[in-house]
């Protein structure tokens, strides 16, 4: 098993709701447990696949919060894989201090190898980028801050 198809799993199990999960083969072990503080899953292998690492997202300080006021915060709709381009070798569909409108392809989230555009549901300005390129995303994780059009 993948480590791409043991996030996709645990991924799944997320959206579902269940609280643990206890999956077993010759080749793998995996435990996933949901705690109501903060969801820790935990993976252990059996085989020779490299442990998974999870990212962390520090709390916004006040002045980020101050900052996120005013602006529009653009959040993904859907758990899966953010992708700024089309593919590899295709410049990103837009970068910090790009002009869009609404309508304007932003990103692509991969789901379960279905490739969903992301649209842009306002006018402004993207002030920034909050994701990395192919970076697991979560449902309602934010992906752009955009200044509004004002006027």
């Amino acid at each position: 098993m993948k480590t791409t198809e043991i996030q996709e799993l645990i991924d799944f199990i997320t959206q579902s709701g269940l609280e643990e999960v206890h999956i077993e083969t010759e080749a793998i072990k995996i435990h996933v447990k949901r705690s109501n503080a903060i969801p820790q899953p935990v993976a252990s292998l059996s085989s020779s696949v490299p442990p998974l690492s999870f990212p962390t997202q520090a709390a916004p300080t006040v002045q980020e919060n101050k900052l996120a006021a005013n602006y529009i915060t653009i959040k993904s709709p859907m758990i899966g894989t953010f992708y700024r381009s089309p593919s590899p070798e295709e410049t990103p569909f837009v970068k910090e201090g790009d002009l869009v409108v609404k309508g304007t392809k932003l990103c692509i989230i991969e789901a379960m190898k279905l490739y969903n555009e992301i649209e842009s549901e306002v006018s402004g300005k993207i002030i920034q980028i909050l994701v990395d390129d192919v970076s697991p995303v979560e449902y309602d994780q934010a992906l752009f801050l955009v200044e509004p059009v004002t006027g």
